[in-house]
C-alpha cells in the first residue's frame, strides 16, 4: 500500500466518477482502476461498487475512506508542521464556504497569500452542515459558515460579520432609485432565490413570513452562478448579501440595501478543536483573529 493509492480513493470519493478522478490525479483511467484493485487485493476487501460506471462504495469502503482521509491529512500536517518549524507556512489551505456568504472570502485569501506567498488554496462551496461534517473528518482546514449550530466543545468560531442583505438587480431592466428598500418593496419584483434548506434562503423566508409577505418567485436554483446569470439577463432580481463582492462582477448590476435584512446567525471562520489539526489551519485562524483585531478584514 502507498499513499498514492489512498489519494486515488479520495479523488474517486470527491468526483464520484472514474474518469474525473483519474484526470484529477493526472493518470489514465485504467491506471487508477488497476491501483484501486491492487489496494482491494492487499486489504482483502471490496471497496468500490462497480457496474457500467461508478456506483458508490461498499460499507467496508466507506470505513477505509475515513482512515484514508486521516492518514493523508496527517501526512499534509506533518509536512506543514516541518515547514512551520523552519519558519515557513506552506501547503494547501482547504476552505469550505457557504453559498452567498456575506463576507468576501477573497479578502481572507489575499491577506493569507500576501503574508505567506508559498500557500496554495482549495475552495469548496458547501452547505453549513457539509462544512461541519468535513471539518469533523478532517476534510477541510477551515470553514466560512454560520455560527448558530456550532458545538463549542468541537469547534472554535471567530465571528467575522453580520450578513446584511440587499436586492441585486439589472439597472436596465429594474431601475431602482431609492437608496434603501423595505421588505414590502420586494413584493413588486420577480425574485430568484436559492433552493430551500440553505441558511441564507431560510433567513429570507423567515423575514418574509414574519411580515406576512408572499414573494413573487420567478426562479429557484442551488447554484449561485445561475442566479447571477438570471439577474444579469433581467429575468429576476435576487436577495444577496452585502459586502460579498457579487455586485462588482459587472457594471450592469446594482445591489440596493434592504432595511432590517440580515441572516438569522452571524458568519464566522470555523476551526476544528480536535487532533490531528494542521499547523496551517492554526496559523491561518490565528492570522485572521489578529487581522480582525486591527480591522484589516
Amino acid at each position: 500500500m502507498d499513499l498514492k493509492q489512498l489519494r486515488f480513493l479520495l479523488a474517486l470519493d470527491e468526483t464520484r466518477h472514474f474518469g474525473q478522478a483519474a484526470a484529477r490525479c493526472h493518470v489514465t483511467q485504467p491506471t487508477l482502476s488497476m491501483r484501486l484493485r491492487s489496494l482491494e487485493d492487499e486489504l482483502g476487501l471490496a471497496l468500490v461498487r462497480r457496474g457500467q460506471r461508478f456506483e458508490g462504495f461498499t460499507p467496508e469502503g466507506n470505513r477505509i475512506l475515513a482512515w484514508a482521509r486521516t492518514l493523508l491529512a496527517a501526512q499534509d500536517a506533518l509536512l506543514a508542521e516541518a515547514a512551520a518549524c523552519r519558519g515557513q507556512l506552506v501547503g494547501t489551505l482547504r476552505l469550505g464556504v457557504v453559498p452567498l456568504a456575506g463576507f468576501d472570502p477573497m479578502r481572507l485569501l489575499r491577506l493569507f497569500a500576501d503574508t505567506h506567498p508559498e500557500l496554495r488554496f482549495q475552495l469548496f462551496a458547501l452547505s453549513s452542515e457539509q462544512i461541519l461534517q468535513r471539518l469533523t473528518r478532517n476534510g477541510l482546514d477551515l470553514g466560512l459558515s454560520y455560527l448558530d449550530r456550532l458545538d463549542p466543545a468541537a469547534f472554535e468560531g471567530l465571528e467575522l460579520a453580520e450578513t446584511r442583505m440587499g436586492l441585486l438587480h439589472h439597472s436596465g431592466h429594474f431601475p431602482i432609485d431609492q437608496p434603501r428598500l423595505s421588505w414590502d418593496d420586494l413584493a413588486g419584483y420577480p425574485l430568484g432565490l436559492l433552493t430551500g434548506g440553505m441558511h441564507f434562503r431560510q433567513s429570507i423566508d423567515h423575514a418574509l413570513r414574519s411580515r406576512g409577505l408572499q414573494p413573487q418567485l420567478r426562479l429557484e436554483t442551488d447554484a449561485v452562478h445561475q442566479l447571477l446569470q438570471a439577474v444579469d439577463a433581467g429575468l429576476c432580481c435576487a436577495v444577496m448579501p452585502l459586502d460579498s463582492g457579487l455586485d462588482e462582477l459587472t457594471q450592469r448590476l446594482r445591489l440596493t440595501p434592504i432595511a432590517e435584512a440580515h441572516t438569522l446567525a452571524p458568519l464566522g471562520l470555523i476551526l476544528r478543536r480536535g487532533d490531528p489539526r494542521s499547523a496551517l489551519a492554526d496559523a491561518c485562524f490565528a492570522e485572521a483573529h489578529r487581522l480582525l483585531q486591527v480591522q484589516r478584514i
